[in-house]
């Protein structure tokens, strides 16, 4: 095992599947320095300028030149700086590079990844330079969405993304980069769509991503404090999903807690709670003692209750 920070994982990530295999190329703004949150560092001296290329500040170039080198063989991994700077290169990810494959019978594959720094963390970036933007990808079919929680999972995950032969989009949290932890000797590759569960407990299901697996696991601390036992889950990836495993952690605790820095509307959040509203939890048949009954049907006093309830908090 290697204490790694979360930018060092990445570096070393890439300084692993470059030396693999060379089709895997870099580009991006200020790659052959280093960049500017230093995940490419070292890596224009190990494997020259012919492979670890700098460009404009344009995203629509980036986005462009990485899928015509994909579609001509090589396995780009290119750098979004920022991941709020997707909407300026929107049309290449949703419309081309996650469709090519597709529209073309499978006859061209599209083996490209693109990273970006995700997610505010309580840094101060701002509304431009501090959005968590994997919702915009989740609902694109043909994109892959990973989103590394750790060194760890962010060395696994990585090399997982670029040895794929579909579009990889990896959001890595820019308030991570620094956090250190083990990270497994020799060649480390997690497989896409396999949630982790970081924590166990059978009173409630806490599920994370990316940053929020360490809030989970703080709040799971104070829940034990109080008696209860948390389950925490970190998906890793949003597509693969891997359902299964936080069906089978509701179904055990009956509870879930979804945590995400999103805004809530149509977030990933929703459709965690959305899948387990309908596959976790059975209808039961109408009982017979009234009381019971009471509980189940539709009743004007129930509307009432949760009219009142809403108004007292509105």
């Amino acid at each position: 095992m290697a204490e790694l920070t979360y930018r060092q994982a990445v570096a070393a990530a890439l300084a692993q599947e470059m030396a693999r295999d060379d089709r895997v190329v870099l580009l991006g703004e200020d790659v052959a320095s280093g960049g500017v949150f230093k995940t490419t560092a070292g890596l224009r001296e190990r494997f020259g300028p012919d492979r670890v290329w700098n460009t404009p500040i344009s995203e629509q170039a980036i986005a462009g030149a990485a899928m015509g080198a994909a579609m001509a063989g090589l396995r780009p991994v290119a750098e979004i700086m920022f991941a709020d700077f997707y909407a300026t290169c929107w049309d290449q990810v949703a419309n081309e590079i996650a469709k090519v494959r597709y529209m073309t019978g499978g006859q061209v594959t599209m083996p490209l990844v693109l990273r970006g720094a995700n997610g505010s963390g309580g840094l101060g970036f701002g509304s431009q330079h501090g959005q968590s933007v994997e919702n915009w990808a989740m609902c694109v079919p043909g994109l892959k969405i990973v989103s590394p929680a750790g060194p760890a999972e962010a060395f696994g995950l990585l090399a997982a993304a670029i040895r794929d032969d579909d579009p990889v989009l990896v959001f890595e949290h820019k308030a991570l980069y620094g956090r250190r932890e083990e990270v497994p000797d020799g060649e480390h590759v997690l497989p896409l769509g396999r949630a982790r569960t970081v924590r166990t407990g059978g009173d409630v299901t806490l599920v994370g991503l990316s940053i929020t697996v360490g809030t989970c696991l703080a709040a799971a601390d104070e829940l034990a404090n109080h008696g209860f036992a948390a389950d925490v889950l970190d998906l890793r990836t949003l597509v693969p999903l891997d359902a299964a495993a936080v069906l089978a952690s509701v179904r055990r605790t009956g509870r879930l807690v979804v945590v995400e820095e999103n805004p809530g509307q149509l977030g990933w959040g929703a459709a965690i709670a959305a899948i387990a509203a309908e596959e976790a939890f059975s209808d039961v048949p109408l009982p017979v003692a009234a009381s019971l009954e009471a509980e189940v049907d539709v009743s004007a006093a129930r509307v009432v209750a949760a009219a009142r309830a809403l108004l007292k908090h509105g």
